[in-house]
């Protein structure tokens, strides 16, 4: 590859004695997983650099499935990420890594996943809106399309009050049961705006985000929820607050 790109850190692993190995989130060529020689002897200047949320210029060579990094300079300091919203981060890391193939671009999911880091390290409150939003964007990338605002039975619009049962690959139909798979046309409204006004939003938004994205994940779990159930018996002020991913 010539040229510079912006990219992220996803994940990084010790590779050698002196080397890291990382898996990468660039604008113009996806995710990308390249080593990074010398990067942890104690005279490169790379070591701070070479971190998650750091917003970064890259270079690297290479044709096989692992790339070497020939150049990283970080723009900005890493965006300020700590307790509840550090593990938000680490899990929409966790995410890309996951859902994206290889070397695939996405420069669209690009900046949205920038914005999802910013408003998750300028948030006080909840990270969950930050979140839908960017499972939703995620989502949409990987071309799964669902209307929000029409039944899928009868082409209607959906009304706030209706409750519609979700069916793979349909979209959805008008329902008077009511179970996991059930949504209002309110909380409908809110999936297609992507706004959450209020907790039973948030709460139908997650609902739908995790089926959506069961099949991308599969059946291994996400190392970034363990690591937030460890988190939170720690931290006092965080049990009250619901697991947001």
């Amino acid at each position: 590859m010539e040229g510079w790109q912006r990219a992220f850190v996803l994940h990084g692993r010790p590779w050698s004695e002196t080397s890291l190995l990382l898996d990468l989130f660039s604008e113009e060529s996806g995710r990308v997983r390249v080593i990074a020689k010398g990067a942890r002897s104690r005279r490169s200047n790379l070591k701070g650099a070479l971190q998650p949320f750091t917003p970064l210029l890259v270079r690297w060579s290479g044709r096989g499935d692992v790339k070497t990094l020939r150049s990283a300079e970080a723009v900005s300091l890493a965006l300020p990420l700590s307790g509840i919203s550090l593990y938000s981060g680490l899990y929409v890391n966790e995410l890309v890594s996951r859902v994206l193939e290889q070397e695939t671009r996405f420069s669209e999911l690009f900046f949205d996943y920038l914005h999802c880091i910013q408003a998750l390290a300028g948030t006080s409150g909840t990270p969950e809106p930050a979140l839908r939003r960017f499972e939703l964007a995620l989502l949409g990338h990987l071309g799964y399309g669902v209307d929000f605002l029409h039944c899928a039975g009868s082409g209607e619009e959906v009304a706030d009050t209706m409750t519609y049962r979700y069916r793979e690959e349909k979209g959805f139909i008008a329902s008077l049961v009511i179970d996991n798979n059930s949504f209002t046309g309110h909380e409908l409204k809110a999936l297609a705006s992507r706004e959450f006004p209020d907790i039973a939003t948030l709460r139908a938004a997650k609902r739908f985000t995790r089926m959506a994205l069961k099949p991308y994940l599969g059946g291994k779990p996400l190392k970034s929820r363990e690591l937030f159930r460890q988190f939170v018996p720690k931290n006092p002020p965080v049990k009250s607050s619901q697991d947001p991913q």
